[in-house]
């Protein structure tokens, strides 16, 4: 699809001046604003690249540039196009009216998801990953999977956003080596990632069945106040489901109001995502046919999960940050430099 490329002054009117009021959420690369565009008064979202690591959001801006506008699925963000102006760079996308999917789930938003409106966010995540990997010709990794990274229209639909660090693999290849640093968030990156340094659909395998049990449990994945391992819901779920008794781990915040049988197969879907060999995960197509209710022959490998230690530095919050070594909050981005 072709994208636009927008004016500085329209998008500068849009955003009015990126006043405080426009903005909408700030990220590891940049700040996104809400614009009404002259003449039309289209209403966008315009991702403000940050300019103080040039090289770093060039390559970001490039990535997105050149993948999303090859991405045409309803459950992918739309690219409508990008401006340059002297140091700045902005991407310029379809705003979502909902927001983010971690608003609804852990943020802002008083009244929880009914469990209807959960399972129909997780399908349609799920559908967008099967694009990814299969349907799009491109065989792309999204790499970075998390609730924060899913946006809803208007009806609740999901997108899948931030391409920020995809990669696609050749028609050859099942694994991509990282360049130099691990890249993601903590609680969504799967283990063969800090033990063997590489990634492939199995990593977004991971990261959605993350995704998964989040919305479940209602529970974040990773908290830096969590001091047991049951807090964590991969834990939880994981001694729920050996003792035969995994729908105590749904959203008590749904009052029991929920689908047992939807219920109990997110979780069982949940679980085989998130097993520790990648080998033993489902492909996506596969995940997707076990929501719709296919019963596939999978075994389950309920393992002994990986304890979290009070005294590592590097796992005490859910984000590392690359220019200081320090562990700070929200993700962490590091020198994964995207090369083609």
């Amino acid at each position: 699809a072709d994208i636009k490329v927008f004016d500085w002054d329209t998008i500068l009117a849009g955003t009015e001046q990126f006043s405080f009021s426009n903005k909408v959420g700030r990220g590891g690369w940049g700040t996104v604003y809400k614009a009404m565009l002259p003449p039309s008064g289209q209403l966008v979202a315009v991702k403000r690249l940050s300019t103080s690591s040039r090289p770093k959001s060039l390559n970001i801006f490039k990535n997105e540039i050149l993948l999303l506008p090859k991405l045409q699925h309803p459950n992918i963000i739309k690219l409508l196009g990008y401006c340059i102006h002297k140091e700045e760079k902005l991407l310029v996308y379809e705003f979502m009216t909902n927001s983010s999917l971690d608003s609804f789930i852990f943020g802002i938003h008083k009244s929880p998801l009914p469990w209807s409106l959960r399972f129909k966010i997780i399908t349609g995540i799920a559908q967008g990953v099967v694009y990814l990997h299969e349907d799009s010709g491109l065989r792309v990794i999204h790499r970075h999977l998390k609730l924060n990274n899913i946006l809803l229209d208007f009806d609740m639909s999901p997108k899948i956003s931030d391409f920020t660090i995809a990669r696609t693999l050749t028609e050859h290849q099942c694994t991509c080596e990282l360049k130099t640093s691990i890249v993601g968030t903590i609680g969504y990156i799967p283990p063969e990632i800090f033990t063997g340094g590489t990634f492939s659909v199995k990593s977004d395998v991971y990261s959605f069945g993350i995704i998964v049990l989040e919305m479940v449990s209602g529970k974040k994945s990773f908290n830096a106040t969590y001091k047991e391992p049951m807090e964590f819901p991969l834990h939880y779920a994981s001694k729920l489901w050996k003792e035969g008794r995994p729908l105590e781990m749904v959203d008590k915040s749904l009052f029991g109001v929920f689908l047992a049988d939807e219920a109990l197969r997110c979780i069982q879907v949940g679980l085989l995502c998130t097993q520790n060999e990648p080998k033993y995960r489902p492909t996506m197509p596969c995940v997707l046919k076990m929501l719709q209710g296919q019963d596939l022959e999978m075994e389950l490998r309920v393992e002994q999960r990986p304890q979290i230690d009070d005294d590592d530095d590097d796992l005490s919050s859910d984000s590392f940050n690359a220019d200081d070594g320090l562990v700070t909050n929200a993700t962490f981005e590091l020198d994964d430099t995207l090369e083609r």
